[in-house]
Parts: structure tokens; C-alpha cells; sequence
């Protein structure tokens, strides 16, 4: 079985609340590794995380331990960076055995073609302000600077207050699936030359199962609030969402 999941934002919210959330996200990690052949982590696992060449951010203990465990067990994890956690380079597969990707891909898996992406930085033509974001957020120079000239314990502070604010404005939105229709429209668009089986996306917070004709794609949800889920890739090539 191949395993989905997306949008931990781990280390948000109180103390209590976050470790919560990665006693769950580990309790699950635990339960699919009895038959997982990989773990596909679709971004913003993390809330925050800016890593400098010799620190890493604070915390998260049970779940790196987890990591490695699974990983030195030969199971195969997968981390796309999403915008939370985009600032990720080489900590979790040097110490982890984690596969990092920085981009989506489309993978085989089970005689199918499943198309992944965090999907933050898709469908925002003519939105300047956030195409502006993207590419600060994403420069390697700016990164660099930012290392070079701030203390990690203001690095952190910021990025946390960031996180946050960033967080709190998406939760608050009275969404509903209608959110997800970018993403879809993207699928869509890109089909042609993707020709992908299934389309897996995390981001929008809102999970859903959608079909047409010809297309399929899956958005999971976000694990905050105790509400998780994730999505299976079973032997047939099935692909599906699961509610915890």
C-alpha cells in the first residue's frame, strides 16, 4: 500500500495543541507502516521550518525519530515542501533517509501515474502579489541573506508569527469545496500533457474526492483541529480518501 497525507502543520498552535497533533500524525505514521511500500508527504508537514547549514528549528522529536525509524526499515517517505515548510534542504534526508522534492513530479506507482503537487503556486496567473511571494520566498540568494543576517532564534520567531497570521486568515475563510476548484482547473488544463491517472493535492485545507470523466483528483485536508485525513493507493491502482 502507498500512503498520502498532507498539511500536519506541526508545532502550530498552543503546546497542547500541537503536540496533539504529532501524537496523531504519529500514531498514524505507526499504523500505516505495517503495510506501507512508501509515504508520500505533500507539503506543509511542518508550520514553520528554516534550516541553517548546522540548526534546525526546535522540536518535532517524535516525529523525525519516526522518520528514521521507518526509513532504516526500508519504507520509502517522500517529502514535497510546501509553502510552510518550502525552506527544507538537506536535514530530514541526511538524517532522516527522506526523499526531498522541491517541485511536483508525477510518480509510478502500481502501474499508475499519480501527479503531485502542494499545490500553493498553481493557478495564480494575473495575481501578481502572490507570484511576487513565490518567487522571494523561493529565491536561493534571498534565502541566503536571510541565513546570513538573522539570528535563527528571530528566524524562528518570525516564521512562526508568519505561519500563524498565514494560518489563522485561510482557517477563518468561509470556504467550502468551491475552494478547490483551482486546483481541479489546473488538473484539467494540464491533463493533456501530464497524462496522469490520478492528481494528489494537499493546501486548500478542504479535503475532497473528485471525479469526471477522464479525471480524477484527490485534495486532502488539513490534521489541525484532530480533523485528518489521508489518501491510499491500493494494488489495483485505486486511489482514495480516507477520514479519520
Amino acid at each position: 500500500m502507498h500512503y498520502f497525507a498532507s498539511d500536519i502543520h506541526l508545532g502550530a498552535g498552543s503546546p497542547s495543541e500541537a503536540r496533539a497533533t504529532e501524537q496523531a500524525f504519529v500514531a498514524w505514521l505507526n499504523h500505516v507502516a505495517t503495510d506501507a511500500k512508501s509515504i508520500t508527504l505533500a507539503g506543509d508537514i511542518f508550520d514553520f521550518w528554516f534550516e541553517y547549514h548546522r540548526v534546525v528549528p526546535k522540536g518535532f522529536v517524535r516525529t523525525l525519530g519516526k522518520l528514521a525509524e521507518l526509513t532504516d526499515r526500508g519504507i520509502t517517505i517522500r517529502f514535497f515542501t510546501g509553502n510552510h515548510d518550502m525552506w527544507i534542504t538537506d536535514y530530514l534526508h541526511t538524517e532522516c533517509g527522506v526523499e526531498i522534492h522541491t517541485k511536483p513530479c508525477v510518480l509510478e506507482l502500481n502501474g499508475k501515474r499519480i501527479f503531485v503537487a502542494h499545490g500553493d503556486n498553481m493557478n495564480i496567473d494575473g495575481q501578481w502579489v502572490l507570484q511576487a511571494m513565490n518567487r522571494a520566498f523561493r529565491s536561493r540568494t534571498l534565502r541566503k541573506l536571510f541565513s546570513w543576517l538573522v539570528h535563527p532564534d528571530q528566524a524562528v520567531r518570525f516564521g512562526r508569527w508568519w505561519s500563524n497570521s498565514s494560518r489563522k486568515k485561510h482557517l477563518a475563510a468561509d470556504f467550502d469545496e468551491r475552494v478547490t476548484e483551482p486546483l481541479i482547473a489546473y488538473a484539467r488544463t494540464h491533463h493533456t500533457e501530464l497524462a496522469a491517472d490520478h492528481y494528489l493535492f494537499g493546501h486548500m485545507h478542504f479535503p475532497r474526492d473528485y471525479h469526471e470523466e477522464g479525471l480524477h483528483v484527490v485534495l486532502l485536508g488539513t490534521w489541525e483541529s484532530g480533523h485528518a485525513s489521508y489518501a491510499t493507493l491500493d494494488e489495483r491502482g485505486n486511489l482514495t480518501l480516507t477520514h479519520q
